[in-house]
C-alpha cells in the first residue's frame, strides 16, 4: 500500500546516495518508515539517518539534510519535509495520494484487507482443549474466541489453517469424573454414596447420574468398575462443551483423543526415546525427565512413584504427533496456568529432535466478571464458575466474542457486565457496529434523497479535504497492514483496536460534516468515502468472527 511506496521511494534514494558516494552501503536495510505517533509529525517517518550516523559517528542531521535534497525530488507523492529532533526525516504526502486509495477499497471491495503472505504455510491451532469434566467456563470461553479469532486471522492472511482441540480423555481426572457421578447416582437412588474427596462438584453431575437412571434403572448400583459412569459423563458434557462452542461459531477440524497416545503407544515410545538418548532416569521409584539438559533449573518426573504419567509426558507424545503431521507452524492458545508446563513440553520436542522454533505458544490471563463494580463470583447452576452459556444468555455472542478479544492476551481481562449489557456508545461493541448501521443508514437516506451512487471512476475524490477526511482516508489505507501484522503476532485485539479509532474517527466526522448536502459532487465523494468505510468495517468485524449490522 502507501506505506510501501514510500518506503520504496526512500529505498531508492538510499540506494541512489550509496551510488554517488553520499554514504555507505552499510545502512542498506537497516532503517526503519513508521508512522508517528503524534500528530504533526508527517505521515510517516524514518530514522535513516540516526541508524548511518551510529554506523559512521557522523552528524545525524547533516546526513538527514542529505536524504531530505534526495528525497525533494519525488514531488509526485511528497508534499513536504521535515528534519525533526536528532535526526529523523517527517514525510508529508500531497492529499491526492490518500484520495487515490479510495480505488484499492472499491477494487477488492469483500477482499480489501485480505492477503497471501500465509501462502503455503500449513499452520495447526490448537485451542480450548478442555478437559470434559464440566462445562466451559468464561475463562475457556475467553481462550475460545481468542483462538478462533487468531485462526480466523491467519486464514484471512492466505495460511493453510487447522483448528484442533486436544481432548482429555484419559488420566485421573476422568475416574475421578466416573467417580463423582457414580456417588451421586446411588445418592439419587437413595443409597449409601461416598462423594469423592477431590469430586467434581456442581449440578451438572447429577444431571449425568438422573440420565444414567433413565436408562440403566438401578441395574449399576452395585457396578464396581466407573467406566459405565466416566463415558456417560464424558458423552452428557462435551455434547455441552460442542453445544456452547456451536453458540459461539466455533467449529474444529479435528478433536485428537487424548487416549489414543496410550492405545497406539505413543507414550511408551516418547519414555524409550528419550531414555535411549540418556534422557531419562529413575529416582525415588519416579521417572525423571532431565529438562536441565535444556537449561531448566531443575529436571521433572513425568512417570510418578504410582506409575502414572504426569501431564507432560503426553503432552510431549502429542507434540511430537503434531510434527509428525507436517505443520509449518504450532500454535497453542492456552490459560496462564499451563506457564510452567510449557519449557518442558518444549524441552521433550527438542529432546527428541524437533525444531521448537516452530511452536508459538500465547498464554492469556484470567477473566474477571463485574456486577455494579464488584467480582461475580458464583453461578446459578452449573458450578463454582460462571459458564459461557450464562455469559452468552446474559450479553449475546457479539458482545462476548468483542469483549474477550479487547485486552492483549497476557493481559487480566475485567469484563464489565453492565457495561456489555448497555446500548449505548459507551459500550464499545455498540459503538463500533453502531458506525456501521449508521453508514448503511445515509446510503439508504441518499438513495431517497435521489443522491444517485456513483462508480468511483466518475466521483472527484479531491474534494475529500477535510482533515477528518483525510485521517479517514489514511485509517482505510493502514487495516491491510494492520489485518497482517495483527495475523502474523497472533494479536486479535489490535483489529478491535483499529476498530474502536476508526468508529470515533467517523463519529466524529459526521458530527462535524453534513455527508447528504446541496452540492451534489460534494455528496457523492462523501458517500463514497463512507461507502468504503463500511466496507473496511464489514470486513474488518467479520474477519475475528463479529457481524456488522445494517440497523440498530
Amino acid at each position: 500500500m502507501i506505506r510501501q511506496r514510500v518506503k520504496n521511494i526512500i529505498d531508492a534514494c538510499v540506494e541512489q546516495g550509496i551510488s554517488e558516494g553520499i554514504w555507505s552501503e552499510a545502512v542498506a536495510g537497516k532503517y526503519t518508515i513508521e508512522v508517528p505517533k503524534r500528530e504533526g509529525q508527517g505521515d510517516f517517518s524514518t530514522n535513516m539517518a540516526l541508524v548511518l550516523a551510529g554506523i559512521h559517528k557522523g552528524n545525524p542531521r547533516q546526513i538527514a539534510t542529505q536524504l531530505v535534497s534526495l528525497l525533494e525530488k519525488e514531488t509526485e507523492y511528497i508534499e513536504h519535509l521535515e528534519i525533526a529532533g536528532p535526526g529523523f526525516v517527517n514525510i508529508f504526502l500531497k492529499p491526492m495520494v490518500w484520495q487515490h486509495a479510495l480505488f484499492s477499497v472499491f477494487e477488492q471491495r469483500g477482499k480489501f484487507g485480505l492477503s497471501s503472505v500465509g501462502t503455503n504455510r500449513k499452520v495447526m491451532v490448537e485451542f480450548v482443549s478442555a478437559n470434559p469434566t464440566g462445562p466451559l467456563s468464561v475463562g475457556h470461553g475467553r481462550q475460545a474466541i481468542l483462538g478462533d479469532a487468531i485462526a480466523r486471522l491467519l486464514t484471512a492472511t492466505g495460511h493453510d489453517v487447522f483448528r484442533e482441540y486436544y481432548f482429555n480423555d484419559a488420566g485421573r481426572q476422568m475416574r475421578v469424573l466416573g467417580e463423582s457421578t457414580r456417588a451421586r447416582y446411588l445418592e439419587l437412588l437413595g443409597l449409601p454414596s461416598q462423594f469423592p474427596e477431590d469430586g467434581y462438584q456442581g449440578d451438572y453431575i447429577q444431571d449425568v447420574a438422573r440420565e444414567m437412571i433413565t436408562e440403566h434403572g438401578d441395574a449399576l448400583k452395585d457396578h464396581a468398575d466407573v467406566a459405565p459412569f466416566t463415558v456417560k459423563a464424558k458423552e452428557l458434557i462435551f455434547k455441552n462443551i460442542s453445544g456452547t462452542l456451536g453458540r459461539m461459531g466455533i467449529i474444529f477440524d479435528n478433536y485428537y483423543n487424548e487416549h489414543t497416545l496410550y492405545e497406539k503407544g505413543l507414550v511408551d515410545a516418547v519414555v524409550a526415546d528419550l531414555r535411549s538418548k540418556d534422557l531419562v532416569y529413575e529416582k525415588e521409584g519416579a521417572t525423571w525427565f532431565k529438562t536441565t539438559a535444556f537449561g531448566q533449573e531443575q529436571d521433572r518426573v513425568i512417570i510418578k512413584s504410582t506409575g502414572e504419567p504426569t501431564y507432560r509426558l503426553p503432552d510431549i507424545a502429542y507434540h511430537r504427533e503434531k510434527f509428525r503431521r507436517n505443520f509449518d507452524w504450532l500454535i497453542n492458545v492456552f490459560g496462564s496456568d499451563h506457564i510452567a508446563t510449557v519449557p518442558d513440553v518444549l524441552a521433550g520436542v527438542r529432546a527428541l529432535g524437533y525444531d521448537d522454533s516452530k511452536v508459538t505458544v500465547v498464554l492469556h490471563q484470567f477473566v474477571t466478571l463485574l456486577r455494579d463494580g464488584k467480582q461475580v463470583k458464583m453461578s446459578t447452576r452449573k458450578a463454582t464458575f460462571i459458564t459461557v452459556d450464562e455469559l452468552l444468555d446474559e450479553v449475546g455472542v457479539d458482545v462476548a466474542r468483542f469483549f474477550f478479544m479487547m485486552r492483549k492476551a497476557d493481559s487480566q481481562l475485567e469484563f464489565d457486565l453492565d457495561l456489555a449489557t448497555k446500548e449505548s456508545q459507551e459500550n464499545p461493541v455498540y459503538y463500533v457496529q453502531y458506525a456501521h448501521a449508521r453508514i448503511c443508514s445515509i446510503l439508504r437516506q441518499a438513495e431517497d434523497k435521489g443522491v444517485q451512487k456513483r462508480p468511483i471512476i466518475e466521483i472527484d475524490t479531491t474534494l475529500l479535504v477535510a482533515p477528518e477526511e483525510l485521517q479517514l482516508l489514511k485509517s482505510m489505507n493502514s487495516f491491510p497492514a494492520m489485518i497482517e501484522e495483527a495475523a502474523l503476532g497472533l494479536a486479535p485485539h489490535r483489529v478491535i483496536f483499529f476498530l474502536m479509532e476508526l468508529a470515533g474517527q467517523f463519529h466524529s466526522y459526521y458530527n462535524k460534516h453534513k455527508v447528504i448536502t446541496e452540492n451534489i459532487a460534494l455528496s457523492q465523494s462523501r458517500l463514497c468515502l463512507i461507502e468504503a468505510l463500511q466496507i473496511v468495517f464489514h470486513n474488518g468485524l467479520h474477519i475475528v468472527g463479529l457481524t456488522a449490522p445494517q440497523e440498530m
